[in-house]
């Protein structure tokens, strides 16, 4: 009743001028101090309309036509900034927060389209390999599912890994590789039903509609991002209205969720920001509706962000939390031929994963130079599988594997900034989790005993320490440098990581970068603790003392501003990796391939005698969103290989060798008030297909269970995966109420991708199963 309440509501309000405030906080790019004082004016309008920032560096600007508007932000000695394309609905205030450089020389005004720059990222001491994105790009484009994660997919360097799955595969590197950080805290997987120690899932817990614009390295990033090798996720939680109180309610692929945001207390400077959600499917199961499968994903989320800011003698504090809880039963009974979600032959799963994390920040200023933050932070994850195997015609059944693991986390992180001028900034800090490891888990060995494969309880620590520093030669001149220090308490393995990189702006809008970097990683937390059975039964753990792998990376880039509205980058990268634990007996075993198959890895006696290599090249050809319409192409091509301890070079299990991505999509208003506004948005994926581990039939069949020919590993890829993605958007504005439908078709033209090859011990035969196929998904969402 309520929703149609609006509904009706909104219709009515056709003869009404819908208007929506705009506000926001412009601080200092370096020193991340807020500016008073600043020009902020509307563009392209008849009218004169413009306001200064406070002392807090805010400005507001009331009552705008919604639709899209375009401001431009004055300050003398600072750069300009021109910001296009924000987007004003109805049923939301429109805060929109950016940073200003100071100027070492006089400049051109900096043009920033689409909410932002994305040539960039918000980490001002990124050089290379790094962009920010905003909340709008993982609404925007389709294929997307609203899922950050699949969203980074579009980009260069970035791989399709599964249609099942958002890991993100970078440069040929493992998904683990991947570092998650979330408002400056080092954060678990967010995502539903994944397993420790990887960095993907079918369903992201993160959820846009809280989400602030935010950045995505893939590559030499940074000295302040430790323990990842191929890149890092450092999200933003945007704060709740300060000034009033506004609500979401949204239907779609990711569940049922309802938000609320607004201020606390009656000075509203303190805000609250929530959001709850629960599966669609699971919900409909539990109200009686049914679509004749047990295996039915049931998940529920919950996110949230307090912010208090005290004033200048007291600083800021923040105060944000995610939490998700997830189970499915894959049954055997379910089993349908192409259907790829539910794994092996004969057997029931039973899956559940558990992951929480809530941190607290406390942002200090001593000076307009000088800041400090402390971050407290505690998380967990949790694993409780159990594989029933199907005897007597599928009567009977014993377990076969069963685990209950977790992991819990202390973190204290410190960091302090300081601008000494307009061409030098320092930032140093530390960071130290304490971590408790619970792992017990195993598996029925030749129906006789259970085979221990994990069984430790204990605590240990892992430290990081980092420095950086960026000197401005010039407006045009860059340079970036810093070192990263990490050591793992549990068997004193370090590492010491030098960072640099230099940006050089040689002609108006073209810029040339090139950065270098160690990067060091320890290994997924439960293999160190892997146990290796003795002939007597007895079991020791001869992987305790694996060391950490490295990386060194060395990126070129080339970015050119066309216009306002086009851009193209080039960049080349090469890395080289060591340490890299394999088995200690000659075998194709190597970690760097850990991720490929979604399960945790049994190995034991491992040392790090493995390499890889990754080099590639990778272009994007970019239009911002102008006269209605943006495209985006993303080309990489790349060649990642791996030696494990038998010598010999191979391919890894990501090495697809090229990816191309093609995105564009059009909007159209549909009345002159822009009330009523039509988006059709598509998307063409082709990419190389996946490498895989050949099945050995004969042996199959003599063993009736499943047997590799590991002499050929990932020496041959399926057929190249193609997908092409469409999304029809449709969105209503009243007085005060925005309401938005989606139709997010994805595979469209029914491509048949193959996932994987199984055998099948019944039909004794290898059968071959597909991704995705047609699936057309719809989104409902209301702000009010």
């Amino acid at each position: 009743m309520i929703l149609m309440s609006m509904l009706f509501s909104s219709q009515n309000s056709s003869a009404q001028i819908t208007t929506q405030n705009l506000r926001g906080v412009i601080r200092d790019k370096q020193s991340h101090s807020p500016i008073p004082g600043v020009t902020v004016m509307l563009l392209d309008s008849t009218k004169s309309i413009g306001t200064l920032t406070d002392v807090d560096g805010q400005f507001f600007i009331k009552a705008l036509p919604i639709g899209r508007v375009s401001i431009k932000a004055i300050l003398m000695g600072y750069s300009p900034v021109v910001i296009r394309n924000l987007i004003l609905d109805a049923g939301k205030e429109l805060v929109i927060n950016f940073d200003m450089e100071e100027q070492v020389s006089n400049l051109k005004e900096v043009v920033i389209s689409a909410g932002y720059d994305k040539r960039v990222a918000l980490n001002e001491m990124s050089t290379v390999s790094a962009r920010s994105f905003s909340v709008e790009e993982t609404n925007r484009y389709a294929g997307s599912l609203s899922d950050p994660s699949r969203m980074a997919m579009n980009f260069a360097g970035v791989s399709v890994a599964s249609d099942s799955r958002n890991d993100v595969v970078i440069r040929g590197n493992s998904p683990t590789g991947l570092l998650w950080r979330m408002d400056g805290v080092n954060i678990p997987n967010p995502n539903h039903f994944g397993t420790l120690g990887t960095t993907g899932g079918p369903v992201s817990m993160l959820n846009n509609n809280l989400l602030d614009n935010s950045d995505f390295m893939t590559g030499a990033f940074p000295a302040e991002y430790g323990n990842a090798l191929s890149g890092a996720f450092d999200l933003k939680m945007r704060h709740g209205n300060n000034e009033k109180a506004e609500f979401v309610g949204q239907i779609g692929f990711n569940g049922f969720e309802l938000g609320a945001e607004g201020p606390i207390g009656k000075k509203k400077k303190a805000s609250y920001l929530a959001n709850y959600r629960y599966s669609t499917l699971g919900l409909l199961n539990e109200i009686g509706i049914r679509f004749g499968y047990s295996s039915i994903p049931q998940y529920q989320d919950l996110s949230f962000k307090i912010d208090v800011p005290t004033g200048i003698k007291s600083g800021r504090f923040t105060l944000f939390g995610i939490g998700g809880k997830s189970y499915i039963e894959l049954l055997d009974k379910d089993k349908k031929e192409g259907d790829f979600t539910v794994s092996g032959f004969a057997q029931d799963t039973y899956y559940r994963s558990n992951m929480g994390v809530v941190g607290l920040s406390h942002k200090l200023f001593f000076n307009e130079n000088t800041s400090q933050t402390i971050y407290v932070a505690a998380s967990g994850t949790q694993n409780i599988v159990s594989v029933d195997s199907l005897y007597n015609n599928k009567e009977n059944k014993i377990q076969r594997y069963g685990n209950n693991s977790s992991e819990e986390k202390y973190s204290f992180s410190y960091n302090i900034n300081k601008k000494f001028n307009s061409k030098n900034t320092i930032s140093v800090g530390f960071i130290s989790d304490i971590i408790h490891f619970n792992y017990a888990d195993s598996v029925l060995n030749n129906s006789s005993y259970y085979r221990v494969l994990t069984d430790f309880s204990g605590t240990s620590a892992l430290i990081q320490g980092y420095g950086s520093w960026q000197h401005r030669f010039s407006d045009k001149v860059t340079l970036n440098s810093g070192l990263h220090y990490q050591q793992f308490l549990f068997n004193n393995s370090y590492a010491i990581e030098p960072r640099i990189g230099l940006k050089w702006n040689f002609l108006p809008n073209q810029f040339l970068s090139a950065a270098a970097g160690m990067h060091s990683q320890i290994q997924t937390m439960r293999l160190y603790f892997y146990e290796t059975e003795l002939p007597d039964h007895t079991y020791i753990q001869t992987n305790k003392n694996m060391d950490m792998t490295q990386s060194n990376h060395y990126v070129i880039a080339y970015d050119n501003q066309l216009s306002e509205n086009w851009r193209i980058k080039v960049e080349g990268y090469y890395q080289d990796i060591n340490n890299v634990p394999v088995e200690t007996a000659p075998s194709t075993y190597s970690t760097l391939n850990i991720g490929a198959d979604y399960v945790s890895p049994n190995e034991d006696s491992l040392v790090n005698n493995g390499t890889g290599k990754n080099i590639g090249v990778e272009f994007t050809l970019e239009k911002f969103f102008s006269k209605n319409y943006y495209l985006l192409l993303t080309t990489s091509l790349f060649d990642s290989k791996y030696s494990g301890s038998d010598g010999v070079e191979r391919n890894t299990a990501f090495n697809g060798n090229y990816t191309i991505n093609l995105l564009s999509g059009v909007e159209f208003n549909l009345d002159s008030r822009k009330r009523k506004v039509l988006t059709l948005n598509g998307k063409y994926t082709l990419a190389g297909g996946k490498r895989y581990i050949p099945i050995d039939l004969e042996a199959s069949i003599v063993s009736n269970e499943t047997e590799y020919n590991y002499e050929n590993a990932y020496e041959n890829k399926y057929s190249d995966y193609s997908r092409l993605d469409v999304k029809f958007g449709f969105k209503l504005n009243g007085k005060k109420v925005t309401q938005e439908w989606t139709l997010d078709i994805q595979n469209i033209l029914d491509s048949k991708n193959v996932f994987q090859q199984v055998y099948n011990p019944t039909t004794q035969s290898i059968q071959t199963e597909y991704q995705l196929g047609f699936f057309p998904m719809v989104t409902y969402r209301i702000l009010f």
